[in-house]
């Protein structure tokens, strides 16, 4: 292990002492006021899986804010077609990937709202969802595949017009961990 890694090992594990300090605070703070107010997460992917790890970090936040998670899958509607056209090939994709999503979240106590956004692109498709939902954070799974969900220039636009807080969670590279629909397709 190199001291580089050392020095991020030391400063992840002080921040995230320092984060589950606040969680702890905000949540006696919320609970003190009486706010019932809902928070929601959002946790957008495209295509057919989703990382584990990013899935893991959106359910941990959810439970410890007392949030409810919201997947959304990004469907790309060709410009050949309406908007609103049916695009059964992708619901075929991205519907079980919720399935499975709200099934780990069931087992969590975490609740779930899902959506389907459509839009040209992925990015277009959560700027549409964007413009229609309130929310309070976006986890987002970065990839270092640029057809496997979100650009690198998406990640940037995000950080820069989402109106929430956002986290990128990219997993080591080693880690191939992910959530797919394999488990429920037939369901649909």
């Amino acid at each position: 292990m190199t001291a580089w890694h050392l020095l991020a090992l030391v400063i992840g594990l002080v921040t995230g002492a320092a984060g589950a300090v606040e969680i702890g605070r905000r949540r006696r703070t919320r609970r003190a006021r009486g706010a019932g107010e809902v928070r929601r997460i959002l946790l957008p992917f495209a295509g057919t899986a989703i990382s584990r790890r990013a899935l893991d970090a959106a359910l941990r936040l959810a439970r410890a804010e007392e949030a409810t998670l919201m997947p959304a899958f990004l469907a790309t509607v060709p410009r050949t077609l309406a908007l609103d056209a049916p695009l059964p090939r992708q619901c075929a994709n991205g519907m079980p990937v919720l399935e499975a999503i709200e099934q780990l979240a069931a087992r969590q106590d975490v609740a779930v709202d899902a959506r389907v956004s459509r839009g040209r692109t992925p990015r277009h498709a959560l700027e549409q969802l964007l413009a229609g939902e309130q929310v309070d954070r976006v986890v987002v799974p970065a990839t270092n595949d640029a057809h496997a969900g979100l650009s690198g220039d998406d990640l940037v636009w995000l950080l820069e017009k989402a109106p929430a807080e956002v986290v990128i969670l990219r997993p080591d590279p080693a880690d191939h961990l992910s959530v797919s629909g394999a488990g429920v397709r037939g369901h649909f």
